[in-house]
């Protein structure tokens, strides 16, 4: 089966459900096994959070949007985030180390966990970054 869809958020934390039920759909139509399923959307919920966060501190994303595209070409999961928020210094994305017992950092060791490759791509126009995250299935 190849699927490929895609939508705009706004990019703000209130639409981070959203982002968990659009996903969860497609992969629902695909068939993913649920427990895979929930660790995709948990991967996903994660990186559109990092977007929120980290691209747009301090700028109102209320008045901006981020694309997600989930695609499916032969057993190959590919889920692309697209921005136009703060230039991804890539030096700097890393999460904290695992036995730093607080809330929050561990976004990042998540994502890496879950996904086969995790890989930020120049963003064409419009966008400005663009992270890429595939898994095979």
């Amino acid at each position: 089966m190849n699927l490929s869809e895609s939508k705009d958020f706004l990019v703000t934390s209130a639409s981070l459900k959203e982002i968990r039920v659009f996903s969860r759909e497609i992969f629902e139509k695909i068939n993913i096994k649920e427990d895979l399923r929930d660790e995709l959307v948990l991967a996903i919920a994660e990186a559109a959070q990092n977007i929120v966060k980290h691209a747009y501190k301090n700028i109102d994303g209320t008045k901006d949007k981020m694309e997600i595209k989930i695609s499916l070409k032969d057993s190959e999961l590919e889920i692309g985030f697209f921005d136009k928020g703060r230039p991804v210094d890539t030096a700097n994305v890393r999460h904290r180390k695992i036995d730093d017992v607080k809330p929050g950092g561990l976004g990042t060791f998540f994502i890496q966990e879950i996904m086969d490759a995790v890989e930020f791509k120049d963003g064409k126009k419009p966008w400005i970054n663009h992270l890429v995250l595939t898994k095979q299935l």
